[in-house]
């Protein structure tokens, strides 16, 4: 009776624990080796935290290591790059700057991020991978 007793008992606890651990933002550190334009703000080379929140939401924050600047965008299936494991940040370069076009975690990836007038026939792609 007790065995039985006890596996009623520390299965939900497991199951719980199970479903805390998966619903954890996870953090991803990209290192960006040059300055880049996101919303029309201009970023400086540096660190970034890539984080998505939970399982279900699919909203992706990235922020600087001091925390002056953050922002954040929705991901969903789409056609990402097959090899990128963890995080991508995709490019355009435009004139000598950089422009953040969209950002893929794992199998999920952003709308375009550059929609302010930026003209398709100008720009070179740029990827930026990171992974484990």
């Amino acid at each position: 009776m007790r065995s039985t007793l006890h596996k009623f008992i520390l299965a939900p606890v497991v199951m719980a624990a199970a479903a805390l651990a998966i619903n954890t933002a996870s953090a991803e550190t990209v290192k960006v080796p040059f300055s880049f334009t996101v919303h029309n703000q201009t970023w400086p080379a540096g660190t970034y935290s890539v984080v998505k929140t939970g399982v279900s939401a699919n909203l992706i924050y990235v922020s600087s290591r001091d925390g002056s600047r953050s922002f954040s965008c929705v991901v969903g299936p789409g056609e990402p790059d097959p090899g990128t494991k963890v995080v991508k940040l995709n490019f355009d370069e435009i004139s000598g700057t950089h422009v953040l076009k969209t950002i893929q975690y794992r199998s999920l990836i952003s709308s375009k991020l550059d929609k302010d007038g930026v003209r398709e026939a100008m720009f070179a792609p740029t990827r930026l991978s990171q992974g484990r």
